[in-house]
């Protein structure tokens, strides 16, 4: 297995948002790196914030094992768990912290992730149709295409992938698999880009980009983990704490631009002189929308250019 590399997106700027949290926590100060990968970030919160405690959250036994070695020279100071982002309510309990000085979420597939092909996220090379974040996990992208009725596998494509031609490709996928089941990467590949016209396929990218999106996101139910996950985080944030969230597509983001719109908006009348104290927000927006990569940054880290950047600070319990 080859090893992979990590580049971290957006670097600099979540180091600019979390320094004045951790500075005024100083040794009581806790990162929760919530999508820990192969550690970039993580490193990177230990080497720029040396009063810091960082807690990394995983559920790839593979990543934790290369960022554990990564990280093992920063001692007690870094702490992984093996577990679904939705859970950092019962890791931050598990390591006896009440409540987190920051949390970042750098959402969807890890460099790791792609770099290794076994792992068939990647559509640029042939593989093994898996795509688990977990290995142990129970459903792989085969099982969704050898096993979905059409409707069901159309909405998967059209409702994570955003594909226009959902239908046409799961009829396609239906019919072919009765001939041969679908078990590596090129044949589906090679499905969708005969499945798209060709003046479709000449926009937007590689055909195969959105349908390998909504597979990845059905098997490892990446949506529905992080509907609860930025609710929970937000609920363990210390006061003066910041959450960034890191998206790399539309429904991601708009989730995060619909949970931090719930949190930092006045809940009272707009014409009371005095706004009650349980009625005010809780939370404040640290980003005017989306804050989007630099040309520069784009230019040295490619998988940046999606990035879609928004972070909120707790002002009130």
């Amino acid at each position: 297995m080859s090893r992979p590399t990590h580049v971290p997106v957006a670097l600099e700027r979540v180091l600019e948002l979390f320094a004045e949290p951790v500075e005024v926590a100083g040794e009581r100060a806790v990162v929760v790196d919530a999508t820990l990968g192969l550690g970039g970030h993580s490193e990177a919160f230990l080497q720029r914030f040396p009063q810091a405690t960082v807690v990394g959250i995983d559920r790839d036994p593979h990543a934790l094992r290369l960022a554990g070695e990564r990280l093992a020279p920063f001692g007690e100071r870094f702490a992984a768990h093996e577990a679904v982002y939705d859970e950092i309510a019962d890791v931050l309990d598990r390591q006896g912290v009440e409540r987190a000085t920051a949390v970042l979420f750098d959402l969807g597939v890890s460099s790791m992730q792609l770099d290794v092909a076994e792992r068939g996220f990647a559509y640029a090379q042939d593989a093994p149709l898996d795509m688990r974040m977990d290995a142990q996990g129970p459903l792989t992208a085969a099982d969704v295409l050898n096993t979905y009725d059409v409707a069901d596998l159309a909405r998967v494509l059209r409702s994570y992938g955003e594909e226009k031609f959902a239908r046409r490709i799961a009829e396609n996928v239906v019919r072919e698999r009765e001939r041969e089941p679908f078990t590596t990467s090129a044949r589906l590949v090679e499905l969708i880009r005969d499945s798209i016209p060709a003046a479709a396929r000449r926009t937007g990218g590689h055909p195969a980009k959105r349908v390998f999106q909504a597979l990845r996101v059905e098997v490892n139910d990446e949506l529905r983990v992080y509907e609860r996950a930025l609710p929970a985080a937000l609920d363990r944030l210390a006061v003066g704490g910041r959450i960034v969230v890191l998206s790399y597509h539309s429904l991601e983001d708009r989730l995060t631009k619909r949970g931090l719109r719930q949190v930092t908006a006045e809940t009272a009348p707009r014409d009371l002189p005095v706004v009650p104290e349980d009625q005010r927000p809780r939370f404040r927006l640290l980003t005017r929308g989306a804050e989007q990569a630099s040309s520069e940054e784009i230019e040295d880290n490619p998988r940046a250019a999606s990035v879609r950047l928004r972070a909120v600070e707790r002002i009130g319990l």
